[in-house]
């Protein structure tokens, strides 16, 4: 119990971090807290609603990732190096398919809203 609480104090200390200095994961949290509400209104059962929002959560998710590779490529050499290049576009990549996903999940639930 005690490593499950201790894993939680490490968690929120990094949310805490990217929430006050990375601009993506400021944005992409006031987009969760936005999409909330309006997955209520749209959502027709249980499991859109938890689609719509945890597509919002998977990017959050890879956008954290992409931050945390990036802040050891910076740890390892703010120099220019190839292979540090390819790790942080793979991860810029990452969140590019993960912001595709999670357009297509609200795209998909707003037009069977409104139009279906």
């Amino acid at each position: 119990m005690q490593r499950i609480l201790l894993a939680f104090i490490n968690s929120m200390r990094a949310l805490r971090w990217l929430a006050r200095h990375e601009k993506a994961v400021q944005q992409e949290l006031a987009l969760f807290a936005l999409s909330i509400p309006v997955a209520l209104y749209i959502a027709e059962s249980a499991l859109m609603f938890l689609l719509l929002t945890g597509a919002i959560l998977f990017l959050i998710m890879i956008e954290v990732l992409n931050t945390g590779i990036e802040a050891a490529c910076n740890a390892v050499s703010r120099e220019f190096q190839k292979d540090i290049q390819i790790a942080k576009d793979c991860g810029s990549l990452a969140v590019l398919i993960s912001i595709i996903l999670a357009a297509t999940v609200w795209g998909y639930a707003l037009f069977q809203a409104f139009w279906g």
